[in-house]
């Protein structure tokens, strides 16, 4: 009996998440479409469907700013027992006001690090040599910085969110890193996607100078299909086989500075999410 070919995409019903789902299913996988808002995920599965004659799309539930919505995600997955090939940790969200989660956290902080590193290490179960994970992190890592209230609050100091948002993207590619380092010799591989600025909704503020930003900045930003290439590449292309703990953009390996990801650095951030997750009896495994 073959192994089923499954794909699940976090956020895809988003702008990038759809464009990443019509590519694994035009690809003959299976998809679990994970996201918050059923209405218009059950209506962009319809689409895709019928576009790449493919009835294995499914729309399940998940809240990344609720870890019992992600751990009941994970906990009918393993119920189930289906062998996962790729999950794409593609939701997230960059919102300007403060706003705390039913776990008493960041909503940034929730939605772009802790819920992906949750659902990660829970369904590493369901995977193989061969499964690849890809995170969509961001280029603003490059100005993010991890400190003492970065779990819980994003930042030391004021909220400001373009700062905090580097920091949960920094975050997630730490987590790439120290996981890629943990699945040494597995078969299993982790890298991550930056797409770049995409010209989604996620770069609108709410604010009376956002008709500005869609005059003078969307046309030289990339389009949703354009920011979902490097996802697309790193979960489907043969080229990056056995390929792991590397950060892509348009296609190609980034070269990480040094400074951003130190083993050290990367070794603390998990270790300190994980006794987080234990102080909170939340399990990972």
């Amino acid at each position: 009996m073959m192994e089923e070919k499954l794909a699940i995409v976090t956020g895809a019903d988003g702008g990038m998440g759809q464009i990443i789902t019509k590519a694994l299913a035009s690809a003959g996988y299976s998809v679990i479409m994970a996201c918050q808002n059923m209405t218009k995920a059950l209506s962009v599965c319809e689409v895709v469907r019928q576009e790449c004659a493919n009835e294995q799309i499914e729309v399940r539930n998940i809240n990344m700013a609720s870890f019992a919505s992600v751990n009941a995600f994970a906990d009918h997955l393993l119920i189930e027992k289906r062998h996962i090939s790729f999950l794409i940790n593609n939701a997230g969200i960059l919102s300007t006001p403060v706003r705390r989660t039913v776990d008493g956290v960041e909503t940034l902080v929730s939605v772009n690090y802790l819920s992906p590193y949750l659902l990660t290490r829970r369904l590493l179960p369901l995977m193989s040599a061969g499964s690849r994970i890809v995170n969509t992190v961001s280029c603003t890592y490059t100005i993010g910085k991890i400190d003492e209230a970065f779990i819980e609050k994003g930042k030391e100091g004021r909220f400001l969110r373009i700062p905090v948002y580097g920091n949960t993207k920094l975050a997630l590619l730490l987590f790439t890193r120290e996981l890629s380092d943990r699945l040494k010799n597995t078969g299993i591989t982790v890298n991550a996607a930056d797409p770049g600025i995409v010209s989604t909704n996620m770069i609108r503020m709410n604010k009376w100078f956002d008709w500005l930003t869609d005059i003078f900045y969307r046309p030289f930003i990339k389009t949703p299909e354009e920011g979902a290439s490097t996802a697309i590449y790193l979960a489907l292309s043969k080229e990056v086989e056995g390929k792991s703990g590397c950060c892509f953009a348009d296609g190609k390996e980034k070269k990480i500075a040094a400074r951003i990801c130190l083993p050290v650095l990367q070794t603390k951030l998990w270790n300190e999410t994980e006794l987080w997750f234990a102080k909170k009896n939340i399990r990972l495994d």
